[in-house]
C-alpha cells in the first residue's frame, strides 16, 4: 500500500502538479536576482508556473478527449440519446458532455442541434449542464491540485446535478419554451463517416490549435489574478469573505461567478489561490461551476433558442445545485480533510 500511495503522489505532484518545475522556475528567479519569496518574485513564479503547466496539460487534454471526441460526432450522439429513454438518456446525456467542447459558449450550439433533432428537452438540458462543468480534462486539472479525491467527487456530484436538472426540466413539461424557429426547423440526418486513425489525429492537433487560440487569453487572464490573490491579498480577508467564518461564502462565490466567463483552465489558478488563502473548498468549487456552467455570454446566447421561462428555470437549477454542491463539499472538507 505504502508503495502504491508513494506512486499516486508522484503522479499528482510531479506529473501533474508539475511541482519540479515550479522549483526550476523559483531557481531561474532567484539566479536573475528577482527574490521569489518576497512579492514580487512570488507573483512572477506562480505566473510563470501556473501559465506552463495549465497550457502543456491544456494541450495534452485537448488532443487526448479531442481524439476521444471524434468517435460521437453529433449525428452519432443524437441516435445515441435518441434511442434511450427517461432517466437512462438523461445519464448518457450528461456522459456525452464529458467529452464534447470545454465551455458552455462552445456547448450551445450543439444543445440547439440536439434540440432541433427532436430529441427529449431534459436530455438535451443535461448535456447542457455537464459539458462545461464536468468534461475530462477538469478531472485531470482538479487532480492536478486537488487530489483524485476531491476531483473524481467533484466529477460525480457534477453529472448529478446535470442528471437531476434534465431530469426537473423534463418533468416540468417546457417544450413550448423553446424558440419556435428551433422547434419547427426540419432535422437532416446526416451519414457518418467513418474516420481513419490518421484522420482522427489530424482532427485532434486541429482542436488543439483552434481551442488553445480561444483559451489561451482567458489562462493569462486567470492566471494574473491568481497571482494577485496569492501574493498581494491578505489571507485574512479571503478567510473572512469565503472562509468558514461567513456562512453565505458559497452563495457569494456562486453569484460572483456567473456574470464571470471563462472556462475550467481559467478558473483553475484562481481556485489554487483562493484555496492557499483560506477559502473553503466548496466555496470555491462553487465559484468554479458558476463560471463555467452559467456565464454571461453563454446565457445570452441560450436566450436565443429558449423563453425567458424556461431560461430563467435553468439558471436557477443549476444556481441551487451549485449552492447545495458547495455547501456539500464545505462539510466533506470539515469532516475529512
Amino acid at each position: 500500500m505504502e508503495i502504491l500511495k508513494g506512486i499516486g503522489e508522484f503522479i499528482q505532484n510531479q506529473v501533474l502538479g508539475m511541482k519540479w518545475l515550479n522549483a526550476l522556475i523559483g531557481n531561474l528567479l532567484n539566479s536573475l536576482g528577482l527574490d521569489v519569496t518576497r512579492r514580487v518574485g512570488g507573483s512572477v513564479q506562480f505566473f510563470m508556473y501556473d501559465v506552463v503547466k495549465i497550457t502543456v496539460l491544456l494541450c495534452f487534454l485537448i488532443f487526448m478527449i479531442s481524439y476521444i471526441q471524434s468517435f460521437f460526432p453529433p449525428e452519432r450522439s443524437k441516435k445515441i440519446m435518441g434511442k434511450l429513454k427517461g432517466v437512462w438518456a438523461n445519464i448518457i446525456g450528461a456522459l456525452l458532455g464529458t467529452v464534447t467542447p470545454f465551455c458552455s459558449c462552445s456547448s450551445i450550439p450543439l444543445f440547439i442541434g440536439f434540440t432541433n433533432a427532436s430529441l427529449p428537452l431534459g436530455v438535451t438540458f443535461s448535456f447542457l449542464i455537464s459539458s462545461p462543468m464536468v468534461d475530462l480534462g477538469s478531472l485531470v486539472l482538479l487532480m492536478s491540485i486537488f487530489g483524485w479525491k476531491i476531483a473524481i467527487v467533484y466529477v460525480i456530484v457534477g453529472l448529478i446535478v446535470a442528471v437531476v436538472g434534465g431530469t426537473i426540466i423534463e418533468k416540468l413539461h417546457l417544450e413550448n419554451q423553446v424558440e419556435e424557429f428551433i422547434r419547427k426547423a426540419s432535422a437532416v440526418d446526416i451519414e457518418i463517416d467513418e474516420l481513419t486513425v490518421k484522420e482522427r489525429l489530424t482532427y485532434a492537433k486541429n482542436q488543439v490549435v483552434e481551442t488553445f487560440k480561444k483559451v489561451f487569453p482567458y489562462i493569462l487572464i486567470g492566471v494574473g489574478i491568481g497571482a494577485v490573490i496569492h501574493n498581494w491579498i491578505p489571507e485574512e480577508w479571503i478567510e473572512m469573505v469565503l472562509g468558514s467564518n461567513n456562512p453565505f461564502g458559497v452563495v457569494l462565490a456562486t453569484f460572483l461567478g456567473v456574470p464571470m466567463y471563462a472556462d475550467i483552465f481559467g478558473t483553475i489558478p484562481v481556485a489554487e489561490a483562493l484555496l492557499s488563502k483560506g477559502a473553503q473548498l466548496g466555496t470555491v468549487l462553487a465559484f468554479m461551476m458558476a463560471v463555467t456552467t452559467l456565464s454571461l455570454p453563454s446565457m445570452i446566447m441560450l436566450r436565443k433558442a429558449v423563453k425567458p421561462k424556461l431560461l430563467g428555470t435553468f439558471i436557477a437549477i443549476c444556481v441551487v445545485g451549485i449552492i447545495i454542491v458547495g455547501y456539500g463539499f464545505n462539510v466533506f472538507q470539515y469532516l475529512f480533510i
